[in-house]
């Protein structure tokens, strides 16, 4: 199984759409944003949605760094602002899961 928290803390963008996403991490809402993130299906029943939120991203910055033209900056912005609060919630999980 691909450790997802280690794939999102290497992930390498241009620092502009880093501080971007690190200023919309902070009011992320699982239950408001996943599920205009990743679509109709069941936001409650994600215990770790990381995996595919990463999965998203990456065709997203492709289309960034080819200059595609639908590229869409918000959109990028929103998924790694998820990706950001959801790698926070991951490791908190972990330190948890230790500290028992």
């Amino acid at each position: 199984m691909i450790d997802h928290l280690l794939s999102a803390t290497t992930l390498r963008r241009p620092r502009l759409l880093i501080r971007a996403a690190r200023i919309g991490s902070e009011s992320y809402a699982r239950d408001r944003h996943l599920h205009r993130l990743l679509g109709e299906r069941e936001v409650a029943s994600r215990a770790a949605p990381l995996g595919e939120l990463l999965e998203r991203e990456a065709p997203m910055d492709a289309a960034r760094r080819t200059g595609a033209a639908a590229y869409s900056a918000a959109r990028h912005v929103a998924l790694l602002s998820a990706i950001i609060a959801e790698t926070r919630i991951a490791r908190q999980a972990r330190e948890d899961a230790r500290a028992r």
